[in-house]
């Protein structure tokens, strides 16, 4: 099977045959960690993001009037 195709016989992604090898061979180790901890901050940026609106959500006023029963 040749290395460009998948088991199924389509064209690999180019990404994943030509991209990423080319910059793991040229990365350095700080390149790597400064880029891994970008992804982490992304993350923490998009996880505050959803538990901003997940409170804004949970904040529910009440429905209607209370009415004491006698």
């Amino acid at each position: 099977m040749d290395e460009k195709t998948h088991a199924e016989g389509q064209p690999g992604c180019f990404y994943c045959l030509h991209v990423k090898p080319f910059f793991r061979q040229r990365w350095s180790e700080a390149t790597r960690d400064h880029f891994r901890n970008s992804r982490i901050e992304l993350l923490k940026g998009v996880r505050s993001l959803i538990d901003d609106r997940i409170a804004n959500l949970s904040k529910h006023e009440p429905k209607g009037t209370q009415v004491p029963v006698e």
